[in-house]
């Protein structure tokens, strides 16, 4: 399929213009919020960190955009921290069988799919005997004891904030890369969206909700909350592209015929198996919050996405609210 760029940032198939929707629901990540400060960050920090600190290795690859582009393609990696860990075991891996590092991740990434983390486990056994960090790891685990989702955790939500979410001291006195959060929700976008949808704005993200709060501060409050679904205060089994967490919200809203808004393959693949259990779900592509955002729109056409657009203050034009 190929879209139609009707105006600079949107691209439409014209099947888009004959259907009715009666609720808009949001992911969080790269959609509310850019988040390649943050949690792209992050993800490389934490890599190198737990590199140098478990295995030795001082000499690992920065874990670029395009590495984390390609795995979040596969549709298994929605959860950074997955993510961080695929890389750590590519790496390892890599190490091991003396190969080139970068060259080494995306045959990975080829061999990867929507189980995430297990196809990567699976590939690289293998390939070489990976045990002994997979057994440092024991991953994943729950956020507050386990060692990957602590260091992960306190690099991002920083010293204050860690503490106030798990009760307990961080090891790392630097800001949390949660402060490099760059907001692109704002009043003026839910204005012109609640004249369409009133309350039915929702939201369903990887993200806690506390840490959800932290950056849309007030903002939140303007999302129906009770219909909406932070997957990282619930249980691992919903992650995406689990579609019962968007089940839910679209049930909830009492919803016809959604408008779910995201930025990856999880999103997508989420939003067609909703349609497919029988609630009606139109997936918006958002890609201007990709260091590539031509890559994903091609990404997106070959899955036959019939709208995608480079930031969701184009929502309102595409809808005809403006």
């Amino acid at each position: 399929m190929t879209l139609n760029q009707k105006f600079d940032g949107i691209y439409v198939d014209d099947s888009f213009n004959h259907i009715e929707i009666d609720s808009i629901i949001f992911d969080c990540d790269g959609v509310l919020i850019d988040i390649t400060k943050s949690y792209d960050e992050t993800i490389i920090r934490t890599t190198k960190y737990v590199l140098e600190t478990l295995e030795n290795i001082t000499d690992s690859v920065d874990i670029d955009f395009k590495i984390i582009d390609g795995f979040k393609s596969t549709g298994g990696f929605n959860d950074e921290v997955d993510l961080t860990y695929a890389a750590i075991l590519s790496i390892v891996a890599a190490k091991k069988l003396k190969k080139n590092q970068s060259e080494f991740i995306f045959t990975v990434i080829d061999n990867s799919d929507s189980t995430g983390i297990k196809s990567v486990e699976n590939f690289l056994k293998t390939q070489t005997d990976i045990s002994e960090i997979i057994t440092k790891l024991s991953y994943p685990g729950t956020h507050k004891e386990n060692i990957l989702y602590q260091i992960f955790d306190q690099l991002f939500y920083g010293p204050d904030l860690y503490s106030k979410l798990f009760k307990t001291n961080s090891k790392f006195s630097d800001s949390g890369l949660i402060e490099n959060d760059d907001i692109i929700f704002n009043d003026e976008l839910f204005i012109k969206l609640q004249k369409k949808f009133g309350n039915q704005i929702s939201m369903v993200t990887g993200r806690g909700k506390e840490s959800v709060k932290y950056s849309l501060k007030s903002l939140l409050e303007k999302f129906d909350l009770k219909n909406s679904v932070f997957l990282e205060d619930e249980s691992r089994e919903l992650a995406k592209p689990n579609p019962q967490a968007l089940v839910n919200s679209i049930t909830g809203l009492n919803s016809k015929s959604c408008l779910y808004v995201g930025d990856s393959m999880e999103d997508f693949l989420m939003a067609k198996k909703s349609t497919i259990l029988g609630h009606k779900t139109i997936f918006c592509g958002i890609i201007g919050t990709s260091k590539n955002p031509m890559e994903k729109l091609k990404l997106f056409e070959q899955n036959e996405a019939i709208l995608v657009l480079d930031s969701i203050n184009l929502l309102p034009k595409v809808l005809n609210l403006e």
